[in-house]
């Protein structure tokens, strides 16, 4: 009786299988071939049945947000670094490549799109997710803080929408919610997890946004039709590329802040608030001076300690500290400085060795700009005393850059950010140390030899 029992349950599931395989053959027959008409036709003789699947999951998405308005743009890497190189042939004769799915198809399980959010209505939201759902998507929506809305006084927020999951067969697509800030630049928020919840429901290891919160410049889209899909993609598609690589963004840590000037009340004596006036003022310039030179650089020393330790300017600093590699300096950058009006203070070094730029600006807040070395196993920027030619250097352990909005600018910070200050600061930065010696009173200062008499001229200049 149980071997009877067991040869009906064994025909059963043949049964189920064949039918099931059946529906699957007829699913991608009919709704592939119908419903996305002669350009399935003229693709489905050369895609296998996965490369068929994606194919067909990235054209539903883009007629589901095109019929919504929604206008999205390409941001995946792997597809857009593929692109780049046929891009003045896709604008000018699509039809000239060869024929197939060139793109969409390439195995891999993640299609990654943008969308800005202000070019969203609300009111479309809703009814899009009806239709997604009608269409056989599954989607997820992760929310997050708006960072634009929190501050010293306000630490609650508002919640967001940062990224959606589209998932389709065995295809997902990504939707990455940018969003404009007062430095002028875009920003997107880091994906977070909900518990036991959101792991299987996508392979969330191999998505290219959301691990941390990105920051780019404004972006301009073109449009253009790839694998008969009409899509619109950055302008400049390595330029993206180029800030992907690095767009990790750190935020300003408003909670620590407050609790910081529990402790130590805030300057908000008048001196002290038109000094920060005024090096804002620099450091917007500065910024503007050294982007028209295309040269980087991070906001460093005390700028760099402000802006971690209390999300504003030292006012008992007296000045604004940048920190540039020395293999972005350029020798125009001195004449850039002396034509938006600052003024050169000194100039220390010389390229090859501890190279340092002092200039006064406009409201006699000095700007110094400390050029960093790097050696094999840190790096380093150096000091000169003027009277006595003495030369000092400050080592630091080897660091990367991220973006921030500081004082309404993006600008870039070391990543490794608490190791950077407490190279110069030591442990206990977070107590403010008023008199400050910069021979003696650094962590990470060591005597670095004279410079030769002979050479004064050139690498000790006062003005």
């Amino acid at each position: 009786m149980q071997r009877v029992n067991k040869n009906i349950m064994l025909a059963v599931l043949t049964a189920a299988s064949t039918l099931f395989l059946l529906f699957q053959l007829y699913y991608y027959r009919y709704y592939i071939s119908t419903k996305h008409g002669p350009a399935f036709s003229k693709l489905k003789g050369s895609l296998s049945a996965q490369d068929g699947t994606r194919w067909k999951v990235v054209k539903t998405f883009f007629n589901l947000v095109s019929n919504h308005n929604v206008p999205v743009f390409l941001l995946d890497s792997q597809i857009l670094g593929r692109l780049r190189n046929d891009l003045e042939q896709l604008r000018s004769s699509p039809d000239s490549l060869p024929p197939g799915c060139q793109y969409f198809c390439k195995q891999r399980d993640i299609t990654t799109l943008g969308l800005l959010d202000k070019t969203w209505e609300h009111k479309v939201r809703g009814s899009i997710f009806r239709a997604a759902e009608k269409l056989g998507f599954q989607w997820q929506k992760y929310d997050g803080r708006d960072p634009r809305l929190e501050g010293m006084d306000d630490l609650s927020g508002t919640e967001i929408p940062l990224h959606y999951i589209f998932k389709m067969a065995a295809h997902t697509i990504h939707l990455v919610v940018f969003y404009e800030r007062s430095g002028n630049y875009l920003w997107h928020g880091p994906l977070r997890l909900r518990r036991n919840m959101d792991r299987k429901f996508a392979p969330f290891r191999k998505l290219q946004f959301g691990r941390y919160a990105g920051a780019y410049s404004s972006v301009d889209l073109v449009q253009i039709t790839v694998d008969r899909v009409k899509v619109k993609i950055p302008r400049d598609p390595s330029h993206f590329l180029s800030e992907v690589a690095h767009s990790r963004f750190l935020e300003c840590r408003y909670k620590e802040a407050r609790s910081y000037f529990k402790l130590y009340p805030d300057d908000l004596s008048l001196e002290g608030v038109e000094f920060r006036k005024k090096a804002k003022a620099l450091l917007h310039l500065a910024a503007a001076t050294l982007d028209s030179l295309g040269v980087s650089f991070w906001i460093s020393s005390g700028t760099c300690l402000g802006w971690y330790r209390q999300c504003n300017i030292i006012t008992y600093s007296k000045d604004v500290d940048l920190g540039i590699f020395i293999q972005n300096y350029k020798p125009d950058l001195v004449p850039a400085f002396q034509k938006a009006g600052l003024s050169l203070k000194h100039k220390f070094g010389k390229v090859e060795d501890s190279l340092e730029l002092s200039f006064l600006g406009r409201d006699d807040v000095k700007l110094d700009l400390f050029f960093f070395y790097e050696e094999q196993d840190y790096m380093w920027n150096g000091g000169t005393q003027a009277k006595s030619g003495k030369k000092f250097k400050y080592l630091f352990p080897k660091f990367t850059l991220c973006w921030t909005e500081f004082l309404e600018l993006k600008v870039q910070v070391p990543c490794e950010t608490v190791a950077y200050i407490e190279a110069n600061y030591g442990k206990n930065w977070e107590v403010p140390v008023k008199v400050w010696d910069w021979k003696n009173s650094p962590s990470n200062v060591l005597p670095n030899g004279l410079w030769p008499v002979d050479e004064w001229d050139e690498t000790i200049q006062l003005f």
